[in-house]
């Protein structure tokens, strides 16, 4: 005895997974700093240098935002550049340049401002397991909306000083999110942290941003 198959049956499961693979090939947006990265590889210095050129002043800016000083943020971008030249053959290209730089300038960002005698008041991880489970949190995240209170260019200067009373760690996820515009996903990759606590970190900081600049917002 044959079975028949349902009219469209097959065909709508195949059209669906055609689907799925032009969402999946849509979300895989291909490097664009490729043929640069390929060149440098290669011992291409001036190829190098347009990497260079092309990241530096989102690479200061968010130095700048996480250390507070010119001259320190000049330090630390030179020895990002230098140890991702040296990195390069390494580089193995599961994540885009674009993500792989900013995940070297942001851990040697920490770890220059660890060096420098920054110390946390208390524990990041007792924080975001104890930011998790705020029920202000949840009520916050089940929203699309973020918290952005804060008025950037009018308060740039009481901003910068707000920041500095962040740890570390909660300096650098306001930075990309507020400051640069980057997705939770995005950062989620750089810090490798789940975007779970990439949103309970920019909660967090984001509340004592609001508590710091209280007087402004009246």
């Amino acid at each position: 005895m044959s079975v028949a198959c349902r009219p469209g049956h097959s065909g709508g499961a195949g059209q669906r997974y055609r689907m799925k693979s032009k969402n999946n090939l849509r979300k895989r947006k291909p490097d664009e700093d490729k043929d640069l990265v390929a060149r440098a590889r290669n011992g291409d210095t001036a190829a190098f240098d347009e990497l260079v050129v092309k990241y530096t002043p989102r690479l200061y800016g968010l130095v700048y935002h996480m250390t507070s000083n010119h001259e320190d943020t000049h330090d630390v971008l030179q020895e990002v550049f230098a140890k991702a030249y040296r990195s390069l053959k390494r580089f193995q290209e599961k994540s885009t340049f674009y993500t792989w730089i900013y995940s070297i300038s942001v851990n040697m960002t920490l770890n220059f401002l660890k060096k420098r005698g920054r110390r946390r008041a208390m524990s990041l991880d007792d924080v975001d397991m104890a930011i998790e489970r705020d029920p202000d949190f949840i009520e916050a995240t089940s929203k699309s909306d973020p918290v952005r209170e804060v008025n950037i260019t009018e308060l740039q200067e009481r901003l910068n000083a707000a920041l500095q009373e962040l740890s570390d760690d909660h300096r650098a996820v306001v930075t990309m999110f507020d400051i640069q515009g980057m997705p939770h996903a995005e950062i989620s990759k750089i810090l490798g942290v789940s975007e779970g606590t990439v949103r309970s970190r920019l909660f967090y900081a984001h509340r004592q941003l609001q508590n710091y600049l209280e007087e402004f917002r009246k």
